[in-house]
């Protein structure tokens, strides 16, 4: 008996990998975050599996229904939305398998931070302008930052800054990032992306909150922050440089 687990992707039911697609139409039993997984998704389970919605489930319940599924020697499919390498809980459900010897497997999904860029047409690292994305969030009920991280010394470098679990503070992020950043930094809030629902509001530091207010967000949504979210003046990267010597491609000249 094994323990999937799969990152959902963002959202939209065509963005779950392939691999976990066929994990999913072979397990007898799939655990799910029913406000964050659509229903869309679970269509590829076998018809007769069995279904839990794992939202007002706690740590403790979850296990047990790893336990019995181990006992019963049938597959589970845990479904988590984004990707697992981050803000997934993945670590500590591994944790309690690995205590009653029960196997699991990790499968990738599409990133929520990567699914927003493709929306806004952006790449997150330009030439010269910024070569660092900063995954990051704020203390919340579920866990408080470590003390060294802080928005300030991410945001001192620069870096394309993407906050996860945070727009309920936004208010608070803003003032303390215009310092490093300017006002008129380029921001994005991406709500839902790839859902129906998907909404994406673009501004500066100086004018988000008041975007906010005029329109209201109250669920997931991911907080942008960085030049490379706007400019289109930057050179142009060596890499397809006519003089560039690649590794595994000599130069040719034009003729």
């Amino acid at each position: 008996m094994t323990v999937h687990f799969i990152g959902a992707g963002p959202g939209a039911a065509d963005l779950l990998t392939l691999r976990g697609k066929d994990i999913l139409s072979r397990c007898p039993i799939c655990l799910y975050a029913g406000s964050i997984i659509p229903p869309e998704m679970l269509a590829f389970c076998p018809p007769n599996a069995r279904l839990v919605d794992t939202a007002p489930l706690n740590l403790d319940q979850i296990e047990q229904e790893y336990v019995k599924a181990h006992q019963d020697n049938l597959d589970i499919a845990r479904l988590h939305s984004g990707d697992l390498s981050v803000y997934s809980t993945v670590a500590e459900q591994i944790r309690r398998l690995k205590k009653h010897r029960i196997d699991y497997t990790l499968t990738p999904g599409v990133p929520a931070f990567a699914a927003a860029a493709s929306v806004i047409q952006k790449e997150l690292t330009v030439p010269e302008i910024a070569q660092t994305v900063v995954l990051t969030r704020t203390s919340g009920r579920a866990s408080a930052m470590p003390e060294k991280e802080t928005l300030e010394a991410y945001a001192a470098t620069g870096a394309t800054l993407v906050l996860h679990l945070s727009i309920h503070v936004i208010g608070k992020i803003v003032p303390r990032l215009i310092p490093f950043y300017g006002p008129t930094c380029p921001v994005v809030v991406a709500v839902q992306v790839s859902w129906p629902q998907e909404k994406i509001l673009r501004g500066t530091l100086e004018n988000i909150l008041e975007q906010i207010k005029n329109h209201p967000v109250e669920c997931t949504a991911l907080i942008m922050v960085g030049q490379a979210l706007q400019t289109d003046n930057f050179r142009d990267s060596a890499l397809y440089d006519p003089e560039y010597q690649r590794r595994f491609k000599s130069v040719s000249p034009l003729k």
